[in-house]
């Protein structure tokens, strides 16, 4: 049995003459949680609608188990999709809507019976057997969507954002729902989200996209550690980016001063992108810290204030637990391992600056590309 569960090689995908696929290639380990991550438009959704058969506009490979399925048709592929609307049928209660794909394979009732109990025990819907789907809430329908996908025992799931209609609370339940179906059953998820908070805390790797193309493949930790570009640095999480010279191995200069860091490998005096995450700097007195800054603006985010400081003109972002009041001269110290090198990368300069920094501005997607 191959540990590769799905492969792609030197895909392009098209819409017409767009490409809207540059060159993917990618490998998913069988039974585990896999997350494509990216702005609207990246072409994240292309991909699952290459790997579900509905999107056929493409060069290169795609293998299933070792197989090449370029030309298998959507229905022959044991692969499974959930998308954002849950397409249940509404003249069918819970269980026969659950029921529906067995039935249609012609599964004798018993077993039928066996195997959707034993899926409501396995989504809490045990006593909703017998509802209404219209009776239900938004999160029970997901149960109910995720139930009737995995009655046919794909090897494949695929989930095209399917927590985006539900409320913060509801969808960080299903996100520890979901995860828990994943483990106890071991088939191979591959899940659709604009959500950094989501992939990080669901996925055994993370697939960062942006205008057709992989910027990163890694672990959430690798992805928000080690950042490969600006555009990752900035899409996962809060991150200062600011220019950089690299000195030497371990030695980096930026803000006005030289700083140890534990980077090595680029040429020296290497113009670089250094990222800081706000949770990484301290604040000390203003005579004991490496460089200094003034307070722009402070905001309560409840466990933690987000600070705007001004740094040789440039705007960095702090988060800390103690309050610092607007207009306050402060000083910023940072340790070795908190400073991250990057090379420089188109999206260099586009982002890390927190001066024009708003709710508003932050749902912008500065890097739209369509799909």
């Amino acid at each position: 049995m191959h540990s590769t569960i799905l492969e792609f090689r030197n895909v392009n995908a098209f819409y017409g003459r767009e490409r809207v696929l540059d060159t993917i290639n990618l490998y998913v380990s069988r039974g585990k949680f896999l997350t494509f991550l990216g702005p609207s438009g990246c072409g994240k959704t292309t991909v699952l609608r290459i790997i579900n058969g509905f999107h056929r506009d493409y060069t290169g490979d795609v293998k299933f188990e070792g197989k090449k399925i370029n030309n298998l048709p959507a229905h022959k592929r044991e692969i499974n999709t959930i998308f954002q609307k849950y397409a249940l049928f509404t003249h069918l209660n819970v269980y026969d809507n659950i029921a529906f794909g067995l039935r249609i394979k012609r599964e004798r009732e018993e077993k039928i019976q066996e195997q959707v109990s034993e899926l409501l025990d396995m989504v809490n819907l045990s006593s909703f057997a017998k509802r209404d789907i219209e009776t239900l809430s938004g999160g029970q329908q997901q149960r109910v969507a995720i139930a009737r996908a995995l009655a046919l025992k794909p090897k494949l799931l695929l989930l095209d954002e399917p927590f985006a209609a539900l409320d913060l609370k509801l969808r960080k339940d299903m996100q520890r729902e979901l995860k828990k179906l994943q483990l106890r059953t071991e088939i191979t998820f591959i899940f659709v989200t604009h959500d950094q908070e989501e992939a990080l805390s669901m996925s055994d790797t993370v697939v960062v996209m942006n205008k057709g193309a992989i910027q990163q493949i890694g672990t959430p930790e690798d992805i928000y550690n080690e950042p490969q570009n600006a555009f990752v640095a900035d899409f996962i999480g809060e991150s200062n980016i600011i220019d950089g010279v690299m000195i030497s191995d371990f030695n980096v200069k930026f803000a006005g001063m030289m700083f140890k860091c534990i980077d090595f490998g680029f040429m020296p005096n290497e113009a670089v992108d250094v990222v800081i995450r706000p949770e990484d700097i301290k604040i000390v007195n203003l005579d004991l810290g490496d460089i200094s800054g003034k307070i722009i603006s402070t905001t309560f985010k409840g466990v933690y204030n987000e600070i705007i400081v001004d740094v040789n003109n440039f705007k960095w972002m702090i988060q800390t637990t103690e309050y610092y009041s607007p207009g306050e001269e402060i000083g910023l110290n940072l340790v070795p391992d908190s400073i991250h090198i990057m090379k420089k990368s188109e999206y260099s300069d586009q982002v890390g600056d927190y001066s024009s920094f708003s709710d508003e501005y932050e749902e912008t997607n500065i890097f739209d590309f369509k799909s």
